[in-house]
């Protein structure tokens, strides 16, 4: 369905927002406004205020801002439709009737919540029954309390294939088929049956808390371990989290999300008192599934299981959301005992235990630092290069500029110091300044930058220079932003420049830069003009717009800045990864094997990756 703007405008104006925000925090009449104490963050003094006139709530502790339709989806965790149908009854305004396929959809989604309802009752029938008494064993021998299979709505599906089916045929075999509650077998004359069969039932609630599909877990041996309802009209595993009907109101007192692998994990930390915790539906965390936690809140701490596939999720999920970090959207990682999920931690050693882990969560710039390091020995020249590429892989993945800067900015100190360790430098993982003044030498009055990394020496072996368009390009762009030169100055020192003119323009830029003058575009380029390097500046400077951002004079300034630094580094991580591919490319000639084939065939896939993203550069407007 679309709403038009108008259509939702109009909706606004009928709506008073203090009576929308009323029932949920106490309000204080100031002036023309509302005041109160955030509903969105613990505070004591009143910072939440609520302007009627511009229709409007702004918080001025943690930033909260938004309309009535936007606190019932932020506060109350409404779908933005259910939502607009609620101001929409209250104001006496008739939702605009959807097209005739959505509005069957509509009625039929309606029909199917309640048959979903009936399972879901029938299911806590069974194992209040005779024959849920293992399953009730099972729940207890888990720690599972009587009140918490109440608050979860657990059930029971008894091993037969016709008993659901039975006991719902008055809801009619169609919809239980629909809902998935029933398969239908694709050979004709086959009758249908019931898909869950001698297990522990979840059911899945949406935001609302209706049963949109189920869990089942086997009692004993048997495959799969955990079952959920197929994709239907109501449920979407990719697009819901476990939990999140009750986690929602949770976390917004807690001001926390905390994600989890299954639904006893929910559970187990639910009987500890931590209500706000959500889980996917059997799945690795989706895009869908982050958008939903970053609702609630901006940095949710992923609690995965301390073996190896919980620590891949985690590596997963924090993949996943390198598209979408933002100054307020990332992910927090928590590493549990090696063996142990959140339910066992629970039950050894209760609130305190999990709590004691949650005080400290990892953020997930460390968590993928210390996966892509753990991956391999950096004991060779083509490791070292293969790390690098790895981590400047991730940063292209992120979408934010400014995210992405300091990611890389951040990486490529720790890899700086990983490498090429100094005497009397911090110690490693602690970082420091990647271009500090004391490595370089003063030598005939020029600055020299420190030796770049040992196999920087074997250029011969089949690293060839920057070709001559790309150098003329850099210093082009380092000379119309010439604050940028700070930011990369020794990568830029070490970059393989043949070309004579602009090699020597760019050993003048850095000279200047390392004696500390703050230069802008117009004192730069008078001093490159001038009789010391006059000529290579004409050579250089003719050359007009070479297609970069940061060859144009009126191109933006942030990102012609970012686009050079991402071109150096590219250059530069190329440069580093030839010279990878030669020395391999050697020692597979030399022996052949495997691993080294593989390693091969991943270099060359590195180099071309950025030659394209060079490439890529060239198109930014």
């Amino acid at each position: 369905m679309t709403l038009s703007p108008q259509w939702l405008d109009e909706l606004r104006a009928r709506t008073t927002l203090s009576t929308v925000i009323g029932p949920s925090v106490k309000l204080i009449k100031a002036g023309r406004e509302f005041k109160a104490c955030c509903p969105f963050h613990n505070e004591k003094t009143p910072s939440f205020t609520i302007n009627d006139e511009k229709g409007f709530y702004h918080c001025f502790g943690c930033g909260a801002h938004g309309d009535a339709i936007r606190f019932l989806t932020d506060h109350r965790g409404l779908p933005f439709m259910d939502a607009v149908k609620e101001l929409a009854g209250k104001a006496g305004m008739d939702v605009p009737a959807p097209d005739p396929r959505d509005r069957e959809r509509q009625e039929r989604s309606a029909g199917l919540h309640d048959v979903m309802g009936a399972a879901q009752k029938w299911y806590v029938e069974q194992l209040d029954g005779i024959e849920g008494g293992e399953a009730r064993a099972y729940l207890e021998k888990r720690g599972v309390t009587a009140s918490t299979i109440r608050n979860f709505g657990i059930g029971f599906a008894p091993d037969a294939r016709g008993k659901l089916k039975a006991a719902l045929k008055n809801l009619g075999e169609d919809k239980l088929i629909e809902c998935g509650l029933l398969i239908q077998p694709e050979e004709d004359g086959k009758s249908s049956y019931d898909r869950f069969r001698g297990r522990i039932m979840f059911p899945i609630r949406d935001a609302r808390g209706r049963v949109i599909g189920f869990g089942g877990r086997i009692l004993g041996a048997g495959e799969p371990k955990y079952l959920n309802s197929p994709d239907t009209v109501l449920f979407d595993k990719g697009r819901t989290l476990y939990n999140i009907d009750r986690a929602g109101p949770a976390s917004r007192k807690t001001n926390r999300l905390i994600v989890v692998e299954g639904y006893m994990d929910v559970i187990g930390l639910s009987r500890a008192g931590i209500d706000e915790a959500v889980a996917p539906n059997g799945t690795a965390v989706t895009e869908t599934q982050l958008e939903r936690m970053w609702r609630l809140d901006g940095q949710p701490i992923c609690c995965f299981d301390g073996d190896a596939a919980g620590q891949k999720a985690a590596v997963r999920a924090a993949m996943r959301a390198l598209p979408h970090l933002g100054p307020e959207r990332t992910l927090r990682f928590v590493a549990l005992p090696a063996g142990q999920d959140p339910d066992d931690l629970v039950r050894q050693g209760g609130k305190a235990a999990i709590e004691a882990l949650l005080e400290k969560p990892e953020p997930l710039v460390d968590r993928l630092w210390r996966h892509e390091v753990d991956a391999a020995p950096l004991d060779t020249p083509e490791s070292r290069a293969g790390l690098k590429a790895r981590l400047m892989e991730h940063v292209q993945a992120i979408g934010e500029p400014n995210v992405r800067q300091l990611y890389r900015d951040e990486w490529l100190q720790r890899f700086d110091t990983l490498v090429r360790p100094q005497r009397g430098q911090q110690q490693q993982g602690q970082g420091r300044s990647l271009f500090p003044r004391r490595e370089w030498k003063k030598q005939g009055g020029r600055f020299v930058p420190p030796p770049p990394m040992p196999q920087a020496a074997t250029r011969a072996i089949g690293a060839g220079g920057i070709d001559r368009t790309t150098a003329r390009a850099l210093v082009l762009g380092h000379a119309l932003y010439p604050d940028a030169i700070g930011d990369h100055v020794e990568t830029f020192a070490h970059l393989p420049i043949d070309d004579r003119a602009a090699a020597k323009l760019r050993d003048r830029m850095v000279d200047l830069t390392m004696s500390g003058q703050m230069l802008d575009r117009t004192g730069i380029t008078t001093i490159l003009a001038d009789t010391e390097t006059a000529s290579e500046w004409k050579q250089v400077s003719k050359g007009g717009d070479i297609g970069f951002s940061f060859t144009r004079s009126k191109s933006d300034p942030e990102l012609a800045r970012r686009d050079l630094g991402l071109a150096v580094e590219a250059l530069h991580a190329k440069t580093e990864i030839e010279l990878a591919l030669a020395e391999a490319t050697r020692r597979l000639e030399q022996e052949f094997s495997e691993k080294a084939y593989a390693e091969q065939q991943r270099l060359i896939a590195a180099k071309k990756s950025y030659n394209d993203r060079l490439a890529s550069l060239a198109g930014n407007e």
